[in-house]
Parts: C-alpha cells; sequence; structure tokens
C-alpha cells in the first residue's frame, strides 16, 4: 500500500455502514424472535438496537409484550425507542406502563426531547395524562403543562424547549462558558440571542462564535433580523415555510417576540408525512387519525360515517339508472358500457382531483387563478374524451357490426363517442373544481372529496349515456 493511502478499514474492520442493510444486532433480535421470547435476553437485544430499529422491533409485537420489553431496557434506551414508535401504539405502550408503574412511566418522559414528549402527552386520556404529570419534578411538570397549553395544530404544539440561548450583553468568552455548562445532548447548529426580558434579538452559528475574538459581544457578530414564527402559526403553514425557504431551524415567538422554542427541519419531516397520509385517508372517507395500528373500534368510528354517506351519494347514481331501465332491458350491450364510460369519467375527475389537491398544498394556487386551472383542466378532459371517445366508439361500432350483425352498430359506437367525450370533461372539471370549492368555504379540500366526485362522475356518465342513447336509438 503506497505511504500516503490511510487503510481506512483499521486492521479489516470497515467503518462504514449501510443503513439499508441489518446490523448484527438487528440479526440477534431476529434471531431471538423466532424462539419464545426471553423477556430480559430480549430486552437487552432491542437495547442494542439504533432507537429507529428498536421502535420497529417493539411495533410488532402487542402492546402489554412492548411495554413489558421496555421496563426491562435502560430509561434513557426505552425512552428513544418509545419516541420513535408509532404515536399510537406508543400511547397505548405508555397507558399500560402508567396502569403498572407510573413513576417509571414519568422517568421515560423526563428523559425524552421535550417536543417528543408533548406529542405522546397531547395523545393520552386526561385521567393518564394527569397520572403520570403528578410523578414529575416541579420544573418537569410545569415545562410540560406550558407545552401542552398550546393547540397540538400550531407550531407551539410541535415545538421543542430544548435550545441554546446567550444573552446579548455576553461578550464571546461569556457566551462560550455558558454553552459549555448547558444542559443539552442535542448538537446545534445555531445559537440565539436573547434581551434581559428574553427577546429574539438574533441568531449566531456555532462556528462564527468559535471563530470570533472572545472580548467581541456576542449581539456584535450575530444575524440580525432573524426569521421566526409566531406560536399560533398553523403546523401545516410551518411546514410550507421550510420547504420554500429551507430552513433547517426556526424559533417560535409570542407576541412580544420572546423566544418560546425552536422548530427544526426532522420535526417538520414528520408533520409533511403525517399530512400526506392524512389527506390521502380524507379523500376516500377514511378517518384521518387511523393508522394500521388503530384498535377495531377506532377504525370503525373513523369510516361508518363516510360509508353511510358513500351509500346515499351511491343510491343517486342507481336513482338515474332505474329511469331508463326500459332502454336498457330492450339494448343489453348499453348495460356493459355503462361502468365503462363511468369509470373512465372517475379516473379522469381523479387526475384532476390529485393535481389540484397537490397544488393548494404547494401553495401552488394563487389567488384569482381558480378559473384559469379548472378551464385547463376543463381542456385537457375535453381532448382525452375525444380521443379516449373515438377508439372506444370505433372498437364498440365494429364489435357490433361484424359480431352481432346490430343494424344499430354505428349509432352505438356515435353515443359511446360523445357519451365519453362529455363525461370525461365534465369529469376533469368537477375534479379540479371540488377541492377549489371546498376550501373556498373554509373546510379541508380533501375531506371525502372522492365520495362527492364518484357521485358527479356516476350520475352524470349515467344520465348523459343513457339519455343520448334513448335519443338516438329513437331518431337515427
Amino acid at each position: 500500500m503506497p505511504e500516503d493511502v490511510v487503510d481506512a478499514t483499521h486492521g479489516g474492520e470497515s467503518r462504514v455502514e449501510n443503513p439499508q442493510e441489518d446490523t448484527e444486532e438487528d440479526e440477534r433480535v431476529a434471531e431471538l424472535l423466532e424462539k419464545s421470547i426471553d423477556v430480559p435476553i430480549f430486552a437487552d437485544a432491542v437495547e442494542a438496537q439504533e432507537a429507529p430499529d428498536a421502535a420497529d422491533t417493539l411495533e410488532g409485537l402487542g402492546i402489554v409484550q412492548a411495554a413489558e420489553i421496555i421496563e426491562e431496557m435502560e430509561t434513557e434506551s426505552a425512552a428513544e425507542a418509545l419516541a420513535h414508535m408509532h404515536p399510537s401504539l406508543a400511547v397505548g405502550v405508555l397507558e399500560d406502563l402508567i396502569e403498572e408503574d407510573p413513576s417509571y412511566a414519568g422517568k421515560l418522559i423526563e428523559e425524552m426531547a421535550p417536543d417528543d414528549a408533548t406529542d405522546l402527552l397531547q395523545n393520552l386520556p386526561d385521567d393518564y395524562r394527569d397520572k403520570l404529570l403528578g410523578t414529575l419534578g416541579k420544573v418537569e411538570a410545569v415545562k410540560m403543562r406550558e407545552l401542552l397549553s398550546f393547540d397540538e395544530e400550531s407550531a407551539g404544539g410541535m415545538m421543542t424547549t430544548d435550545y441554546l440561548a446567550v444573552r446579548d450583553s455576553m461578550t464571546v468568552a461569556q457566551a462560550v462558558e455558558a454553552i459549555r455548562r448547558a444542559e443539552t445532548e442535542e448538537e446545534w447548529i445555531y445559537v440565539f440571542v436573547v434581551d434581559w426580558r428574553g427577546r429574539l434579538q438574533g441568531r449566531v452559528t456555532m462556528k462564527r462564535l468559535l471563530l470570533a475574538e472572545s472580548a467581541q459581544k456576542v449581539i456584535d457578530i450575530c444575524d440580525r433580523p432573524v426569521d421566526a414564527v409566531p406560536h399560533e402559526l398553523a403546523k401545516e403553514d410551518v411546514a410550507r415555510e421550510f420547504e420554500k425557504y429551507d430552513y433547517l431551524v426556526l424559533p417560535v415567538v409570542d407576541a412580544n417576540d420572546r423566544l418560546l422554542g425552536i422548530i427544526t427541519v426532522d420535526d417538520v419531516v414528520d408533520i409533511i408525512r403525517q399530512e400526506s397520509t392524512e389527506d390521502a385517508q380524507k379523500m376516500v372517507g377514511a378517518g384521518s387519525e387511523e393508522a394500521v395500528f388503530s384498535t377495531v373500534g377506532e377504525k370503525w368510528r373513523g369510516r361508518f360515517p363516510w360509508l353511510i354517506l358513500n351509500l346515499f351519494t351511491s343510491s343517486i347514481a342507481a336513482s338515474v339508472v332505474l329511469q331508463f331501465d326500459d332502454l336498457i332491458a330492450s339494448v343489453a350491450i348499453l348495460a356493459a358500457l355503462m361502468p365503462l364510460i363511468a369509470n373512465q369519467s372517475g379516473n379522469a375527475g381523479q387526475q384532476s382531483l390529485a393535481v389540484t389537491l397537490r397544488g393548494i398544498v404547494l401553495d401552488e394556487v394563487r389567488p384569482g387563478a381558480a378559473f384559469m386551472i379548472v378551464r385547463r383542466e376543463a381542456l385537457v378532459g375535453l381532448l382525452n374524451g375525444v380521443t379516449c371517445g373515438v377508439l372506444i366508439g370505433m372498437v364498440v361500432a365494429l364489435m357490433e357490426h361484424f359480431m352481432h350483425e346490430n343494424a344499430d352498430a354505428l349509432t352505438l359506437g356515435m353515443t359511446v363517442s360523445i357519451s365519453m367525450t362529455i363525461a370525461l370533461a365534465i369529469g376533469t372539471t368537477v375534479g379540479a373544481s371540488l377541492p377549489l370549492i371546498v376550501r373556498r368555504f373554509g373546510a379541508d379540500p380533501a375531506t371525502a372529496s372522492t365520495i362527492f366526485l364518484t357521485m358527479v362522475t356516476d350520475s352524470v356518465s349515467f344520465f348523459v349515456f343513457l339519455g343520448l342513447a334513448r335519443v338516438l336509438l329513437e331518431w337515427l
């Protein structure tokens, strides 16, 4: 090996790991899972895993068994694993721990980052939350209650109070010494500067602070002004700001610009993921809070009302078909072609709906642009309708002429072509308009949007197709 080349393997042991590959700890846990679980031994193996991997392991167990494993783990490792678990499962485990040993559950909360602890406490039933808060120290309990006072859907509800801040009157040397004494386990890039009232004055990077002259005032080397968000700002808007300006950290302030906490990009990633899954579930009428781990009761309560609504809206399309039962009885092929047109219209509408919802979520729909968006989608639907209509109309006409020797083959082909064109144009128009109209009235544009879209596209498609068939078959 050349002298200027460093042996990075240190005696053959690689210093680089692929996070997608199982570690020795993961393989050990998998091996133990194949046997009957010995709680102390299994707890030691889970404790050796990285916190996210330990959370995955615990999520694969029942709530009671996961709680038993956590009780056997060291408090710090158990708290990290619990914080990484899916909220609905983590809350279930925490409830079980509170019933068994409230003081141990309190220790887990104290070990967590404030924002992670608050997320769990917000989802606990009131009686469990009060019992848990009663086990905390006075300082920790006050901090938790203060964080819980903020709306969980706001910037205040997602912020953490674990951050670095120094007074504006300090010198660089004094600030560095204060940071050394600070009780934080995070590796912060930024240090925030506040005045004696706690009002945010600026922000300085750790690098600039360490390279500055010791006698310099911190206020002279910090960035001013500094971007911050009010504590009442909705978390969706917070996520949008992070995405738009590529923030890593944003401070949260009150009406008097006092620094309350900070929001980090990892919390925002979680919010974006939650919002995208919630919107997807709302579109089809599933509960926005439902997860694969939710109980049967929670799933039923979230879905049943929307299924009843869907039953009602579907009956509207059925009533349209009943108005043409005599025509369907005399021309049987109409029954086979009806779902074809309705399905195409619905699919085209779903495409427009998805694109429009994405534009709303990404704040791409500017005021006054609604008409332009709907018009463009309608033109796309019309173009696709003409293309699909001509193709399927020709196929239907040829099949009816050569296979069934139907004298009305050409009429049927024309009926399908025209109906397909109209149905797709209406489907895309409704798909683009629906979320814009719902948002205009202040509601969530994703809520049950597919249910209402299906109602419109099915009803209109059936009416247009069967109505047109009746007219053309009688006249031509």
